[in-house]
C-alpha cells in the first residue's frame, strides 16, 4: 500500500523553487483550459512569461487559476503541489524588466518554450509577449517520501 504524506510549507517551496515548469490550469465561461508551464518562484509569487494567446484571453476574463507542478521519480516516489490563485498581467514596464532579469539568468534563458517556432507567425509578424503575476491563495502538497513511508 503506497502511503500519501501532507507536505509543509517549507516543503512545498522548496519543489516550487526546484521544478520550474507545471499544467496551469484557468477556466473561462464554463470552459476549462490546461497548458504546461515555465515559471519563476520569488516567494510568495509565482511568475510566468507566455505569448498572447488563448490562455492570456481565459486569464484576462478570469483570474483564478491553477497551476499543478510535480516531481515524479517512479510511480512508488513522487511529489506534486497544487498552486490555487489570481493571475495579474504585468503591464508596468519596471516591473517586467525586474522579473525577466530573474526570470532569463537562471531559469530559462532561452525563454523556451513560450520562444520558438511559432513566435513569428506565417505572416511574418512577430507574437507578442506576455507576463503574469500569479498571488497565491492556496498552496497544498502531497508525497509518497513522507513520514509515514519511511
Amino acid at each position: 500500500m503506497l502511503d500519501i504524506d501532507l507536505m509543509s510549507t517549507q516543503e512545498i517551496h522548496k519543489l516550487l523553487k526546484k521544478v520550474g515548469h507545471g499544467h496551469l490550469g484557468c477556466c473561462f465561461e464554463g470552459h476549462p483550459y490546461v497548458v504546461p508551464m515555465h515559471y519563476y518562484f520569488d516567494e510568495p509569487d509565482l511568475y510566468i512569461f507566455t505569448t498572447i494567446g488563448l490562455k492570456t484571453q481565459y486569464m484576462d476574463a478570469n483570474s483564478e487559476v491553477c497551476l499543478q507542478v510535480e516531481d515524479i521519480n517512479d510511480l512508488e516516489h513522487w511529489r506534486s503541489v497544487t498552486v490555487m490563485g489570481r493571475a495579474e498581467h504585468i503591464t508596468e514596464q519596471a516591473e517586467i524588466d525586474r522579473v525577466m532579469e530573474k526570470l532569463v539568468k537562471p531559469q530559462n534563458p532561452t525563454l523556451s518554450p513560450a520562444i520558438n517556432r511559432t513566435w513569428v507567425d506565417a505572416w511574418g509578424r512577430a507574437e507578442v509577449m506576455a507576463l503574469y503575476r500569479i498571488h497565491p491563495t492556496e498552496m497544498a502538497g502531497r508525497t509518497t517520501d513522507g513520514l509515514s513511508s519511511q
